[in-house]
């Protein structure tokens, strides 16, 4: 299809509606306005007209208003008990200072449109190459009852400062990386810190792109409040009930629920088997024994659970050397490692008082060592007040045992 072609044939251009779905109630809180261009062959998308710079920006405006008239139009025929999610092109919406969006919505304001209802959707890429303006502006939108989300976001260096300075209401993740149920690891990390960085803001998390089962698990254990793609509910020419997938919902969430719960108690089984073990060790161990002697003692007790072992004190400098085992799975020690410091650790204060709280050991989460590039956790143990043990667990041991991955 041609660009030109398109504008010509307008009356041929309708809205659909792509419902989102909230993880609290499991109900359609909004939809998404999308444009649709009817053909003899059926109707095809029109997401590559509006990312097309080759476009000239006026054309996409004039679509864009135009799509946002009739998707408001419906708007108002409704009782406006959801939010409506209008896409807007960032960098038309800076060059116009949002100034033609407020005309085209005050148009609608007059007619009953509440605006606490409207949510205004502008991809990250468009907002990085001046964010100072975009703050204001979104600030400004804000003021007026307007929501604002950042969309694309964790798509590739994602900047969590800038999304913290603009303060969206929403924000969103496309699902697409996400293929053939693998995917970077990276994107886990980066979602979890949204998800934290979110809730420090006062904003929801998106998913969407939801379009099979892995995927929805994977934005309700990374903190989405939000989801939306064909998996839950495709785009429709008018609103669906609000309740069309809240039974499906509600039987995947039982089913997420019980595998996390097994998680849980494998990790909680791990924990019980190490700190038995420990305590079994500390007995043999004598007042004069160097640090180590107790660290060789630990790694051929704890043989089949971990490749490496050291000592630390409160401060989190390290007392003893690294035991360490081979790929011939012999022990022995790297006196390298003695007196480094890991108080920077994330974590790392916070565990050392729990375990002199609680008087028990700790199962770290998942995360990549450095040194082997591999996913491990850490087992860590107090031996007394001021010294604490660590083991490392390598990614072949926890991928042999249900739960710990």
């Amino acid at each position: 299809m041609d660009a030109l072609d398109i504008l010509m044939n307008k009356d041929l251009v309708i809205p659909y509606f792509q419902p989102i779905i909230s993880a609290d109630n499991q109900l359609v809180v909004a939809y998404e306005a999308l444009a649709r261009y009817q053909t003899p062959e059926g109707v095809e998308g029109l997401g590559w007209f509006f990312e097309d710079e080759s476009i000239p920006d006026e054309y996409r405006l004039e679509l864009e208003d135009y799509i946002k008239d009739l998707a408001l139009t419906q708007f108002l025929e409704t009782s406006q008990s959801f939010l409506l999610c209008l896409n807007y092109d960032g960098a038309l919406l800076a060059k116009t200072n949002g100034e033609a969006l407020l005309k085209q919505l005050e148009h609608f304001v007059s007619k009953g449109l509440d605006l606490s209802k409207i949510v205004i959707v502008i991809k990250e890429q468009a907002i990085s190459e001046d964010v100072t303006s975009f703050r204001h502006l979104i600030t400004y939108l804000q003021s007026l009852g307007i929501r604002v989300t950042i969309d694309n976001v964790g798509l590739s260096n994602s900047n969590l400062d800038q999304i913290a300075l603009l303060k969206p209401n929403i924000v969103k993740v496309n699902l697409n990386f996400m293929e053939d149920d693998g995917f970077p690891h990276l994107y886990r990390e980066v979602h979890q810190s949204l998800s934290m960085l979110s809730r420090k803001i006062g904003a929801t998390l998106l998913f969407d792109g939801v379009s099979n089962f892995n995927q929805l698990n994977y934005a309700w254990r990374n903190g989405g409040r939000y989801y939306q793609g064909d998996y839950l509910a495709s785009a429709k020419p008018t609103f669906v009930e609000k309740t069309v997938c809240k039974e499906k919902i509600q039987k995947e969430f039982h089913h997420f629920i019980i595998y996390e719960r097994k998680k849980m108690e494998a990790q909680l089984t791990l924990t019980e088997k190490l700190s038995q073990q420990l305590k079994a060790t500390m007995k043999k161990i004598k007042a004069d024994d160097s640090y180590d002697d107790m660290i060789k003692m630990i790694a051929a007790d704890c043989n089949e659970f971990t490749f490496r072992v050291y000592i630390t004190d409160a401060d989190g400098f390290q007392q003893s050397s690294n035991a360490e085992k081979d790929v011939n799975n012999k022990w022995g020690l790297h006196e390298e490692g003695r007196f480094k410091n890991w108080s920077w650790r994330p974590y790392f204060l916070e565990n050392i008082v729990r375990m002199n709280y609680e008087k028990r050991g700790i199962l770290s989460d998942l995360y990549t060592d450095i040194e082997r590039d591999e996913r491990i956790r850490t087992y860590s143990y107090p031996i007394n007040d001021s010294l604490y043990v660590f083991l490392d667990i390598p990614y072949a041991y926890l991928f042999e045992q249900d739960g710990l991955l």
